[in-house]
């Protein structure tokens, strides 16, 4: 057929017919081979949650199919004889859509390690997806300045050295205006990442103590003993001495008792044993030790220490309510006198 032979552009119509059969056979050989993937990696998926075979199956779910298109058509045109200029409006139109389809890649593995993170954190997996929610919106807000500044950078006639000057004043003037708001948001994704605590936890912030309620971006919120809700910042709570009650295996109760200086030497040797035989007749109680430590300005003094076996504050109120009033009817029984803090004025008249 004499119209295959003629010229369009410098190449013969079945030169450029050729060109387009090789571009779409590579398509379809593309598409087959993401889909036959695709099936592959949800079959993986299938058997464990959050795997990488999941990561794989979503970066191909993300390749876009006018990426392999436009890539299918580029390599078909390596057969024809095209000018520079052209070769060039290739270059550039190949390179633009392979940084927008890897920045879909970027977003998705972003995704991923979110959802991987979130999946790990148990109870509290509320909270820390809205934590890392924020941190995923700014990894892609990162991802698509740095993908659309290289694309500019690709353009011809394009520089974008002024433009990223102006992006950096701008930068640091946005910076300045909501660094608060920057440094709660980057605390949040400290405490969602590091796990200081947790939310249930029962902890100490300063004076307040309280149980952890809910962690937010700009604010954690505590509900203290007395009933009311603490809310602090979260930059000031990571500022701030924190006591986390919540891993606590067993509480250490040190314990100072005064008995009168009037007591005799053979009834202040008993009191050591008398201690310990209250701390063990106590249950989830572990007696370590108790010795007469000083004089004292109103009486002797003794210290006592023992365990409670638990971290539950209610349990330990208990035991030490028990234990106080034992030790009361002890050393009434024994004739010791515990004294409350005097003072005895002796008048001398002349």
């Amino acid at each position: 057929m004499r119209i295959l032979n003629f010229l369009v552009y410098g190449n013969m119509v079945q030169s450029w017919l050729a060109a387009l059969a090789l571009g779409l056979g590579l398509y379809a050989l593309l598409i087959g081979i993401r889909s036959a993937l695709r099936k592959r990696m949800a079959r993986l998926a299938a058997r464990e949650q959050l795997d990488w075979s999941d990561l794989l199956y979503a970066l191909l779910a993300r390749t876009r199919g006018l990426f392999l298109l436009l890539i299918s058509l580029s390599t078909g045109t390596l057969i024809l004889n095209l000018s520079l200029e052209v070769r060039a409006v290739i270059r550039v139109v190949v390179m633009l859509v392979l940084l927008f389809q890897t920045g879909f890649w970027a977003v998705e593995v972003v995704d991923f390690f979110i959802a991987r993170r979130v999946a790990r954190s148990g109870d509290d997996a509320a909270a820390r997806k809205t934590t890392l929610n924020a941190l995923g919106i700014l990894a892609r807000l990162v991802i698509w300045t740095v993908v659309v500044l290289m694309a500019l950078d690709n353009l011809p006639n394009v520089q974008i050295t002024s433009l990223i000057a102006s992006l950096g004043i701008g930068g640091i003037a946005i910076g300045l205006a909501v660094q608060n708001i920057l440094g709660d948001l980057f605390s949040s994704l400290t405490i969602a990442l590091d796990k200081p605590f947790r939310i249930d936890d029962s902890i100490t912030v300063g004076e307040f103590v309280g149980k952890v309620e809910h962690i937010g971006l700009k604010s954690t919120r505590l509900r203290s003993i007395s009933g009311e809700q603490l809310v602090f910042s979260n930059s000031d709570l990571l500022k701030s001495r924190i006591r986390n009650y919540q891993d606590m295996a067993r509480r250490r109760v040190p314990v100072i008792l005064t008995v009168s200086g009037r007591t005799p030497a053979a009834k202040l040797e008993k009191i050591p044993s008398i201690l310990e035989e209250i701390i063990q007749a106590q249950a989830d109680t572990t007696f370590d030790r108790a010795h007469f430590k000083e004089f004292g300005d109103y009486g002797l003094k003794f210290e006592l220490v023992y365990y409670i076996e638990s971290d539950d504050y209610n349990l330990f109120m208990d035991r030490q309510h028990a234990i106080n009033l034992e030790v009361l009817r002890r050393f009434e029984g024994e004739g010791i006198e515990m004294p409350y803090p005097t003072q005895e004025v002796i008048l001398r008249q002349k």
